[in-house]
């Protein structure tokens, strides 16, 4: 019987997922690999315009630490190629600390006895309008995991209520199933950050014990849902210090290129959080120099020249004040890590310490004093 190729792309879109992929990738082989890669392998990869993820696994590699210098420089001419002397200002909004997941190293971790608390609607459009008074027009909502509380019908009107007031919104919240994400996508939603943590399955289940983020191929497999969705960006990153950083990069990079290719239309960018102290703290598993993460932002920009970079403000002045011209294309500054922080008196405890603790302003400073041009809309996606 003969199928029409469109009808067939479409079936094969639907069945397909990254697990597949996934699970043909040992991790202990996977980070011997990458441990294996020699100056030669780093060499090669430098030499290259197009890279591969064999290369990634070079220039992720202790080999590769002599090459740093090197691999900044260029870095920075193909960030400088492709987005010019920009920078893109966001800002996170806590809505809620609810939730109902067990996270080892969260301050809304549900065993955290803290104050608990949920933004009213004149509560959000009161952080808000602090927030459009200091000029940003790019924001990220964030909430635990509490479905009855802040669930789809909660994260909707969020959305809806805001909406008139920011070029984009992306979230940060629990992964939902496709339905829900096209919902709110026809309510007005542009991107969706969505990290694993970390791509080490058994080591996840160690610090994700209780609640729906306990489910390891659910969370795995929320990028796949966001793509039939259709949904503009996703925003894809490990947390650094739960297991070895080296391999969750890769995995990381697998993950990317597997849905640039079968969600071509969809924008992508990478984080990088780094592990930061909470209430109740958790020291991390493998440390992450300020230098490993210098090597890792610089391989993922020669891996992919049009990824977009974002970098919060976990990381210290100093180090921020440095990678704006090494391959970041976006930063937060002023962030507040609890509902409220921002204008309504804070009740709640933060979800994590900020390091970078420089109001907009000063930052804003900093950017120009670099000769970097301050982007706080870079297209309008959604007015109503």
């Amino acid at each position: 019987m003969l199928v029409n190729k469109t009808e067939s792309s479409s079936q094969e879109l639907t069945t397909k997922s990254f697990k597949t992929i996934f699970n043909q990738y040992n991790w202990d082989e996977t980070l011997q690999s990458i441990f294996n890669k020699t100056s030669v392998d780093v060499e090669s990869a430098l030499s290259k315009d197009k890279l591969g993820l064999e290369d990634f696994k070079a220039l992720i590699s202790p080999a590769a630490k002599p090459f740093l210098e090197q691999m900044a420089q260029r870095s920075r001419m193909l960030t400088k190629k492709r987005f010019g002397n920009t920078i893109q200002m966001y800002a996170p909004m806590y809505l809620s600390n609810e939730c109902q997941n067990i996270c080892t190293y969260c301050g809304f971790s549900f065993t955290n006895k803290i104050p608990r608390r949920t933004l009213t609607d004149a509560e959000i459009l009161k952080e808000v309008a602090f927030l459009k008074a200091k000029g940003y027009d790019h924001i990220l909502l964030v909430t635990g995991e509490a479905n009855r509380t802040v669930g789809v019908d909660y994260i909707k009107n969020a959305i809806q209520l805001i909406r008139s007031q920011f070029s984009n919104i992306t979230i940060e919240v629990q992964p939902l199933d496709q339905d829900e994400y096209e919902l709110l996508i026809e309510s007005g939603l542009y991107a969706v950050l969505v990290y694993q943590e970390t791509y080490h399955q058994q080591e996840y289940k160690k610090h994700h014990p209780k609640g729906k983020k306990s489910n390891f191929e659910y969370r795995l497999e929320t990028p796949d849902r966001l793509g039939k969705a259709g949904v503009h960006k996703i925003g894809l990153g490990a947390l650094f210090g739960l297991e070895d950083w080296r391999a969750d990069s890769f995995f990381t990079a697998l993950h990317l290129k597997y849905l640039q290719k079968t969600y071509w239309k969809t924008k992508y960018s990478i984080s990088f959080p780094r592990l930061r102290p909470h209430s109740g703290g958790l020291e991390p598993k493998v440390e992450m120099t300020d230098a490993d993460l210098v090597q890792l932002i610089c391989a993922f920009r020669m891996l992919d020249e049009d990824v977009e970079l974002s970098m919060s403000t976990r990381e210290s002045e100093v180090f921020r004040n440095n990678i704006v011209n090494l391959g970041a294309t976006s930063i937060s500054a002023e962030s507040k890590t609890n509902p409220g922080g921002y204008s309504v008196e804070p009740q709640s405890l933060e979800q994590f310490e900020i390091s970078d603790e420089r109001s907009t302003e000063e930052i804003v400073q900093m950017l120009k004093g670099q000769e970097l041009e301050v982007v706080w809309k870079d297209w309008e996606h959604f007015r109503n």
